[in-house]
């Protein structure tokens, strides 16, 4: 098997919305915000190759929207996807799965290109890629909250191309490589736990996007089911000090992966560390 690090640039997101209930006179000491309230994020997707299977989680921001919608999220930074896949000396088209954790924009938007007939296409044409049903039903059919973050040009063409796949709640659908789904942030977002040198290896996606958001009240405001999340970060968290998982964060601007240690009857991180520090 082998991990690496797909940088697919950065993004900004409002800070409040980002820590919910917790004061900017605290999180702004963790990630700090620029004159509009904004702090700077990563668009941190993984692969991994298992066999015959070059995977992909998610792919971040993508380049077919508008330049005005681009600007409410100023994205910037020299990395790409597909520059990040090259320097591993991989493909778009070696790709064979693409696992989305969910639908929002910020983890789909490389899956979907405009093609040169300006038609909306799969980025990864040997590609299966992966959903569950539970969260394709809710992103094709979003509520009033979600619905700027499901953008229908990244997600339908993934149906219409044939190449849609989807995976259930706990499923193993690589050897050592099982999916999780979780209900907090939104319907079903898949959690991929990847066994790797003896160590789970867990994708947090939306549940834990940064270190900063380790403590249990530290949740996103996009959360649809806040009291949820609360309860999945609590079981998560316990499961992840017994078992000694290693963390690996989608959003954090600085933190690729850590490890967590229970001190003061409180769940805190541990040893920081790079992906590539894991894999040598």
């Amino acid at each position: 098997m082998r991990l690496a690090t797909i940088d697919t640039g950065m993004f900004k997101l409002d800070g409040g919305a980002m820590f919910g209930v917790v004061p900017k006179s605290i999180w702004n000491k963790i990630n700090p915000a620029d004159e509009n309230n904004l702090c700077s994020w990563a668009l941190r997707c993984l692969f991994v190759e298992i066999g015959d299977h070059r995977i992909l989680i998610d792919t971040g921001l993508g380049n077919k929207q508008s330049e005005k919608f681009f600007s409410y999220y100023e994205p910037h930074g020299e990395d790409s996807l597909e520059g990040s896949l090259n320097k591993l000396g991989v493909s778009m088209d070696d790709i064979t799965d693409v696992v989305h954790s969910h639908f929002h924009f910020d983890h789909c938007g490389g899956t979907i290109i405009t093609d040169a007939d300006g038609k909306f296409s799969p980025a990864f044409k040997n590609a299966n890629l992966w959903t569950s049903e539970e969260h394709w039903n809710w992103a094709t059919n979003p509520n009033a909250r979600e619905k700027a973050s499901f953008l229908g040009d990244n997600i339908l063409p993934m149906k219409e191309s044939g190449q849609l796949k989807l995976a259930k709640d706990g499923e193993e659908i690589f050897p050592g490589f099982r999916l999780k789904y979780v209900h907090g942030h939104t319907e079903a977002m898949m959690i991929p736990h990847i066994n790797f040198n003896g160590k789970t290896l867990v994708y947090m996606a939306d549940l834990l996007p940064s270190v900063g958001h380790i403590p249990l009240p530290y949740i996103m405001g996009y959360d649809i089911r806040p009291m949820i999340t609360l309860e999945e970060k609590t079981s998560f968290l316990e499961e992840a000090v017994a078992n000694e998982y290693i963390l690996y964060f989608e959003h954090d601007p600085v933190n690729e992966c850590c490890t967590l240690k229970q001190e003061d009857n409180r769940i805190k991180r541990d040893e920081i560390f790079k992906l590539s520090d894991l894999s040598s």
